[in-house]
């Protein structure tokens, strides 16, 4: 058997393995290891095994992951989640399905300052779903909007894949957060279209509320300053050169942490906040580990440069290839979430980018796109299953039918990206 066909048997033994429930770490890991001894020996294997799990975890780089998850995790027990959601309500609540618009932008704006799409959903759901079930809104609308809006923490900057994706892949991470600045912004643009186009459509889903007097809605508005600030100091920081990437995740973790104290957090919220970090940190340096193990082994099978070859040969233009990438990972993650995806596809399709000629930070903003589609599609789309854990009541069809006119809208925004890739390279192109 040649290289390459152990190879592609490798990552068919890998799919097994993660759909029989064995932890993607430690499929990835073994796949790695005992592909790599099938290719070049025992002896190989174990040197693998004795130094590839240092070097996936000890770049300096890798110290933003720990500090953006940090800072997500005491900006939602500063109470910063409450204080969007009611400036942004305050600003749009009284149009028509005003509370779903603002559920999104205030998950794009929690999404700011948390880089992660699960802790987004989970933390929006529990303010907005009971407030537009308060309202009247129907289940399917406010059900959907949060976890469309849940999806923009993957997105928009600072986010957690994006990082993943600069270090699978040595891009910049800095250049990589600008990119997805403006494709973030129209997601939300396109959400809140989606619900305005629901309620034009069907106006029961959504009841009429009042305008806010002036007043309210000026504090209101003003009570989200702080949310401002963090996101000023990070994205501002970095675009404008004053941090590096690292050093705006320290700010941020920070002044997080200084307004969650500042709030009057008691110490078991502090020890909470720090335990969550530290588990969910772990959960992610242990793929890692197992995702630099089955690279090394995809690595010395030859794939990508086999599937590079192919690729090239069937004379496809890069535009194609693009589209073509982008409908595997829809397809792909109605099975998958989003890091495991990444991590198994992007040792194979890299090569295949590059060897294309495809800018690797446009494609790193539309693969990063592409993946978070799959949060809200079924039968494995985990912001719906979070959705279902924080509101036992809705029923898990409510939520996915709830889902699909944002799915419309994330469709509408991959086609803009992929005909104008300046949306995602104008403003790093801006960058000193």
């Amino acid at each position: 058997m040649s290289d390459p066909a152990i190879g592609v048997a490798g990552f068919a033994v890998l799919l097994v393995l993660i759909a029989l429930g064995v932890p993607v770490a430690v499929a990835m890991g073994a796949v790695g290891v005992v592909g790599f001894a099938v290719l070049g020996g025992w002896d190989g294997a174990a040197f693998v095994l004795g130094s590839v799990p240092f070097q996936a975890v000890y770049p300096y780089s890798l110290a933003v992951v720990p500090l953006f998850i940090l800072m997500g995790a005491f900006a939602s027990r500063a109470g910063l989640s409450r204080a969007l959601y009611d400036g942004v309500d305050s600003l749009v609540g009284h149009w028509p399905g005003g509370l779903a618009m603002a559920t999104v932008g205030a998950c794009a704006g929690f999404g700011a300052i948390c880089g992660s799409s699960l802790a987004t959903v989970a933390t929006m759901a529990r303010v907005a779903l009971p407030e537009m079930r308060r309202h009247g809104y129907d289940d399917r609308l406010a059900a959907g909007a949060v976890a469309a809006g849940g999806t923009l923490g993957v997105l928009i900057p600072p986010s957690i894949l994006l990082v993943v994706y600069a270090l699978l892949t040595e891009q910049s991470i800095a250049r990589l957060l600008v990119a997805a600045l403006v494709p973030g912004l129209l997601a939300t643009a396109l959400y809140m279209a989606a619900v305005a186009v629901q309620v034009r459509v069907r106006p029961h889903l959504a009841p009429a509320r009042e305008r806010r007097p002036p007043a309210r809605r000026l504090a209101a508005a003003l009570g989200m300053w702080q949310v401002a600030l963090l996101f000023a100091a990070i994205i501002g920081g970095i675009y404008l050169g004053v941090f590096s990437v690292t050093e705006a995740a320290a700010v941020g973790a920070f002044g997080a942490v200084g307004f969650a104290l500042a709030a009057g957090v008691g110490r078991a919220s502090v020890v909470d906040g720090l335990a969550e970090a530290a588990s969910t940190t772990a959960m992610i340096f242990l793929i890692l580990v197992g995702a630099g193990l089955f690279n090394f082994f995809v690595d010395a099978s030859s794939v990508p440069i086999w599937l590079a070859e192919r690729i090239a040969a069937l004379a496809w233009p890069p535009t194609a290839v693009v589209v073509a990438l982008m409908l595997f990972y829809l397809v792909l993650g109605c099975f998958m979430d989003s890091l495991s995806m990444m991590l198994l596809t992007v040792p194979f399709v890299f090569p295949v980018v590059l060897a294309m000629g495809i800018d690797p930070i446009w494609f790193g903003v539309l693969l990063v796109t592409a993946v978070e589609v799959g949060l809200i599609t079924p039968p494995i789309g985990l912001n719906l299953f979070v959705i279902k854990s924080v509101e036992p009541t809705l029923g898990l069809g409510v939520v996915m039918r709830g889902s699909i006119p944002f799915v419309a809208a994330d469709l509408v925004r991959i086609a803009l990206l992929v005909a104008l890739p300046q949306l995602s390279l104008w403003l790093p192109g801006r960058m000193g």
